[in-house]
């Protein structure tokens, strides 16, 4: 065997593979603190692998990640306060992996991007003009966890619904890192066994991709830990709010 394939299990052009590359680096920068910035990678690897086989590609970096920011983070998280998402987030991912073949991709991806806009809105009126938890609603986290685990299974996309639900609660920036870190780590783990049964996504040479990037993952990892640990917390959530926005717009080109 060739180290090329051993270095390049799928046989893509090195483009793609520096691509592939950058965006296992934005993966670990987010799950370690700069939350969104991941979001980044939706889109570029939709483009360059297609829609259903770029989920099955990041899903495992976003699971590395997970484990990453527990590493960190993992005495912040406070699990009490996603319990109630969690079976919502189920029941959306189980919907999900049954129609996930018959949805209009672009149109459903445009569907998304709406919502977080919606959210983002009416989280930025609560940060401005009310200081009201809108988590405490049950409507509005039932909603949110269907739609977060819908939108999770079909396209690796529901970091800024679940991220507005815990900016919602104005945590701590380690608290909110640690407890969306096992919210996230139970999700992706519940995800892996559909990807590889059900929608076939997540191969063997894939897995090998994930494998051979997963140093870049860690070296991402530490300059977001790094990173945050310099932005105080006010500024810390406009810069969340506005890669939020920036993910929601990106999804639209996707």
């Amino acid at each position: 065997m060739k180290i090329t394939d051993i270095i390049n299990p799928l046989g893509s052009d090195w483009t793609t593979w520096s691509l592939t590359l950058l965006c296992a680096l934005l993966v670990g920068i987010s799950k370690s603190g700069l939350k969104g910035t991941g979001m980044i990678a939706i889109p570029l690897l939709a483009h360059l692998y297609g829609g259903k086989a770029s989920v099955g590609i990041l899903l495992p970096f976003l699971l590395m990640g997970d484990l990453m920011a527990l590493k960190f983070y993992y005495k912040s998280g406070n699990i009490k306060l996603i319990i109630k998402l969690i079976p919502w987030a189920v029941i959306g991912i189980l919907v999900a992996v049954f129609v996930g073949n018959q949805i209009n991709d672009t149109q459903f991806k445009h569907t998304i991007a709406i919502a977080i806009i919606i959210c983002l809105i009416l989280l930025l009126y609560n940060e401005f003009k009310s200081k009201t938890n809108i988590s405490h609603s049950k409507v509005f986290s039932g909603s949110l966890g269907l739609a977060g685990g819908f939108a999770t299974m079909v396209g690796n996309a529901a970091g800024p619904i679940f991220n507005l639900y815990l900016l919602s609660m104005r945590l701590p920036k380690e608290v909110y890192i640690g407890t969306g870190a096992w919210f996230y780590l139970f999700l992706n783990a519940f995800k892996i066994p559909f990807h590889i049964w059900s929608w076939e996504t997540i191969t063997w040479p894939s897995i090998q991709l994930n494998l051979v990037m997963f140093p870049i993952l860690i070296t991402g990892a530490f300059i977001g830990k790094k990173v945050v640990s310099y932005i105080p917390e006010k500024p810390y959530r406009y810069l969340i709010f506005t890669i939020i926005s920036l993910s929601a717009i990106l999804l639209f080109f996707r």
